[in-house]
């Protein structure tokens, strides 16, 4: 539609959220976990979304609603104190209140994952969630220590989608953005049919940004233009004269015929009637 402004959409570049060896609530990251994840998630299978502290509202519209989505993971080596380590990098598409809360109230960021170490048949770690907060006590290890050790009063085991679920503590994290390009929309089956069937009218084609007009062709044509226009106007003009002329000629024609028909004198003598053979009008004929 025209005037309508296409809203931008944003995705972030890769950042760390998890390292092999890193304190959960009893457990640790195993390096084979890291590995799992890379390797089987997918966002169309399952996506884990963006949540404050594991916190999930039911409303859309209440205060812990997602902020995003994972779009993809990956694994690769880190160096932590001198020792080298497998990471889990994750991509994500954020909300509006996400990036207002990256890039505007410029709040630094923890991030804490959810991790099914055996998620559904497969036997294999998944990525099932990704949680961010400013507060980094609040999964910190010392808050992952008591749930651990308080398994009856863990304050997060109502956060987990599953009981066996482990959560990692908080890593700092830095998160930038960069805009991306909307996909374009994929015309659906009825109107494949529809424009295969002629029915729809044929799109009209985006100009192209470097087929702007030469200011002075587009003249020269605006001048032949309006020449051509002036010679034909030329040409009807002379046509209407010639035209004139004969219709002036015509009418002094016809007023000629006409006078010439009224001063014709009128002499015209009607026939005396026939009387027969001299008058005998009573003489029989003899047969």
């Amino acid at each position: 539609m025209a005037g309508k402004t296409d809203k931008k959409k944003l995705r972030s570049k890769f950042f760390r959220v998890a390292v092999e060896g890193a304190t959960t609530d009893g457990r640790v990251i195993e390096r084979q976990h890291i590995t799992d994840m890379a390797a089987s998630y997918d966002p169309q299978l399952y996506g884990a979304r963006i949540w404050v502290e594991h916190l999930r509202s039911l409303m859309p519209d209440g205060p812990f609603k997602a902020f995003g989505d994972v779009l993809a993971v990956k694994a690769e080596e880190v160096e932590v104190g001198g020792v080298k380590k497998l990471a889990l990098f994750a991509q994500i598409e954020p909300t509006d209140a996400l990036v207002a809360m990256v890039n505007n109230d410029k709040q630094k960021l923890y991030t804490s994952i959810e991790i099914a170490p055996k998620f559904a048949d497969t036997g294999k770690a998944y990525l099932q969630g990704l949680a961010v907060t400013d507060t980094p006590a609040s999964l910190g290890t010392e808050m992952l220590a008591f749930a651990a050790q308080n398994p009856d009063k863990n304050p997060l085991a109502s956060r987990k989608q599953a009981p066996d679920n482990l959560f990692t503590a908080l890593e700092e994290t830095e998160i930038a953005f960069d805009e991306v390009e909307q996909p374009a929309a994929r015309p659906s089956k009825m109107a494949i049919l529809l424009s295969g069937l002629g029915l729809l009218p044929k799109p009209t084609p985006e100009p192209k940004e470097d087929a702007a007009p030469d200011a002075n062709k587009f003249a020269e044509q605006l001048l032949a233009t309006f020449n051509a226009q002036e010679d034909r106007i030329e040409q009807l003009a002379e046509e209407n004269r010639s035209l004139a002329t004969k219709v002036q000629n015509l009418t002094a024609q016809v007023a000629s015929v006409r006078k010439t028909l009224d001063d014709t004198p009128q002499t015209f003598n009607q026939r005396p009637p026939i009387s027969g053979s001299g008058g005998n009008v009573g003489d029989a004929t003899d047969c």
